[in-house]
């Protein structure tokens, strides 16, 4: 892991613990997790019927008033758990000052508005951890995505056993329409696999066995159609997956512990408002103490100036502002996760949504990564086909990775067609290779290689053909057979099909720049960024070169994000506001160095990702105003006497509740 990324890490969690603390209390009891919600209800009901009998003739003054103490206990015993809690941590927080105005108000006999203070307060807190919990069960709901256990082949025999007693090598039989258990590679059978869970992928992916399976592949290798993850759902065929990581080690559990990390990050405006809060307390707390001393000033008797100083105290409480970033962060990061989009907090999650420039690695990222067989082209009377059967025959004795791509292609164009048989391979370096097919010499090269072979240059109307492929960013091979040119075939690494579009959306929701960082040269970058959309391609860079291209843009446009494969660009995303890994799932490099990775190798999550940052933005500031707007109306109000306390609780915990409501609609966001 990167420092930048590690120390971040570290800081985030420091800061956070005592917010988790405070927050992130026990919330059950012996009426199971919603103890305190049944409280708080409880709490009401009591108030309420003290409220009916205090309008009854005949019945007792001192009736209502008993029920107005229950409902005061009931109100008041989480809230005091609390208390207690926050205090011998150090600190005096919301339930504090509500127990403090709750007693004020009995002290002054105001039973009923002490006990409207706690009920309100009550139920605004169990509803808020309510809402929360909504939000995290969205992100624990990952955690329930494996079966407990698998049935493993050993010994000849059949067995179920629990997942964690899988161990690296182990054969699990995974039966049709069933989770499958682990991380591992497909060694029999065939079937269609839904991965949405983990990699957010829509359509189902079809699985295959691999040839020659053993223990030691690595998982991010395999291809897609030959590796499965623990969680994800086969279809209607049965497989054979040889286990590759154990549980505690599988790309689910990665993912959730990631997710659950992100959850305790403060995202810029939490910390913000957490400064505010560490000035706005004591203010309010001397506020308070001046008020209760007003009758010195004020001709009023001590019991109204303390009742004023309790009504603020209520009234300066920022509960609502506590939860409302904390809240909005959580529901994006469990919003993002569902489309298999990892976002590590609420850093990138705000930063994401600020970004004008987004630069992007070439290789893997907005190509294939793959070079393809793109161009066969015979000369005058050779037939496509016998160019095409001559090249394969040749290329299957090389080990070059051009040479598979021509094979693999080729062979695809040649389904019906019979290859011959090469013989003789020799390499030749830095210009080609010769072979011998039928008992002719083939020679497959660059224009070095016939220069040598004829002493002249290519004819020209070949180097015309070269050239204009070369412009578009193919790599170009002449085919000569003894002392005839049969024609050129040419391989490329083309753009992902969804690259296009991809740039078109972000283009259209406001990216200005898209930069492509690729260490090809500069011809081939101008070529690929023509086809796709790139603004601003930039080849022949070396790793340190994409670093300092990335220090430079951040000058030019103060924020911008990098997209890599989390590896190799690993320096460059390190030094971008926001790191994006491509196709994370099964990585530990990429899920570890990256601020956001996106799980399926799917380039177009990345417009959803910035449109649910944009969106989460606009919510923690619609949240932000709403608390602060609260609290900047009640407090003069209650000073002047026009908000008594059960006003200032009224709206106070009503506030809390919009924002908390207002940030879980970020779990229905929808980005078309």
């Amino acid at each position: 892991m990167t420092e930048k990324h590690s120390n971040s890490s570290r800081n985030h969690k420091d800061e956070n613990n005592d917010h988790q603390k405070a927050h992130d209390h026990d919330h059950g009891g012996f009426l199971g997790e919603n103890t305190e919600l049944y409280f708080a209800i409880g709490s009401g009901v009591f108030w309420l019927g003290g409220i009916i009998l205090s309008f009854i003739n005949g019945i007792p003054e001192s009736l209502p008033t008993v029920l107005y103490i229950i409902a005061f206990i009931l109100g008041g015993y989480f809230t005091l758990l609390e208390a207690i809690e926050t205090i011998r941590g150090g600190k005096f927080e919301i339930d504090f000052l509500m127990l403090v105005a709750a007693a004020g108000a009995a002290a002054l006999g105001k039973w009923q508005e002490g006990a409207l203070l706690l009920f309100l307060f009550s139920l605004g807190h169990a509803l808020e951890a309510y809402a929360m919990n909504k939000a995290r069960k969205s992100i624990a709901a990952l955690s329930d995505l494996a079966p407990p256990t698998a049935i493993v082949k050993r010994a000849g025999k059949q067995l179920e056993v629990g997942i964690e007693e899988l161990v690296i090598g182990d054969i699990i039989i995974v039966k049709p329409n069933t989770k499958i258990a682990a991380d591992g590679v497909v060694i029999d059978g065939t079937s269609a696999v839904d991965q949405a869970p983990i990699t957010g992928e829509s359509m189902p992916v079809n699985k295959i066995a691999v040839e020659n399976p053993h223990a030691d592949f690595d998982l991010n290798s395999l291809s897609s159609e030959n590796r499965a993850f623990a969680g994800t759902i086969n279809g209607s065929g049965a497989l054979e997956v040889m286990v590759l990581n154990e549980a505690k080690d599988s790309t689910l559990s990665r993912l959730v512990e990631l997710v659950k990390e992100a959850e305790t990050q403060k995202s810029p405006t939490q910390l913000l408002t957490d400064k505010f809060q560490r000035y706005f307390v004591p203010a309010v707390l001397l506020l308070v103490f001046v008020l209760l001393f007003s009758f010195l000033v004020i001709d009023e008797p001590f019991k109204d100036s303390f009742y004023r100083a309790m009504a603020v105290l209520v009234a300066a409480s920022p509960c609502a502002l506590a939860i409302s970033t904390p809240s909005a962060v959580l529901a994006g990061v469990a919003r993002a996760a569902r489309q298999g989009v990892l976002v590590k907090g609420g850093r990138p999650l705000e930063d994401l949504g600020s970004l004008n420039a987004i630069a992007f690695d070439k290789t893997g990222t907005l190509t294939e990564g793959k070079p393809k067989l793109t161009n066969a082209i015979p000369f005058t009377g050779i037939d496509k086909d016998n160019l095409l059967a001559i090249a394969v025959a040749v290329e299957r004795l090389s080990d070059h990775p051009l040479a598979g791509a021509i094979v693999k292609d080729g062979e695809k164009l040649l389904i019906d067609k019979k290859i011959p048989i090469a013989e003789d391979l020799e390499a030749l370096t830095a210009r080609g290779i010769r072979a011998r097919v039928a008992g002719k010499t083939v020679h497959i090269g660059n224009r070095r290689l016939f220069k040598e072979l004829t002493g002249e240059e290519i004819p020209t109307e070949i180097a015309k053909q070269m050239a204009a492929l070369e412009s578009e960013g193919h790599t170009v091979m002449i085919v000569h057979q003894n002392k005839q040119y049969l024609g050129i075939i040419s391989v490329m690494d083309i753009a992902r099909e969804e690259a296009k579009a991809t740039l078109e959306k972000l283009k259209e929701i406001g990216i200005s720049r898209m930069i492509m960082l690729t260490g090809d040269n500069q011809e081939v970058a101008n070529a690929v960024a023509k086809t796709i959309g790139i603004t601003d391609p930039m080849g022949n860079l070396l790793p340190e070169d994409k670093v300092a291209a990335i220090e430079k843009l951040k000058a030019e446009e103060g924020k911008v994000a990098m997209v890599g494969d989390g590896v190799n660009d690993a320096p460059a995303m390190a030094k971008s506001t926001v790191g994006i890994a491509m196709g994370a799932a099964g990585s530990d490099v990429a899920l570890e160095t990256a601020d956001i990775a996106l799980m399926a190798d799917k380039l177009d999550n990345l417009p959803f990702a910035i449109a649910l940052s944009r969106k989460a933005k606009g919510v923690i500031k619609q949240n932000l105003w709403m608390s602060l707007g609260v609290v900047a109306l009640l407090i003069p109000a209650t000073i002047l006497g026009f908000a008594s306390i059960g006003i200032a609780v009224v709206i106070h915990e009503g506030s809390t509740l919009i924002v908390v409501g207002n940030a879980l609609r970020l779990l229905r966001f929808k980005f078309s």
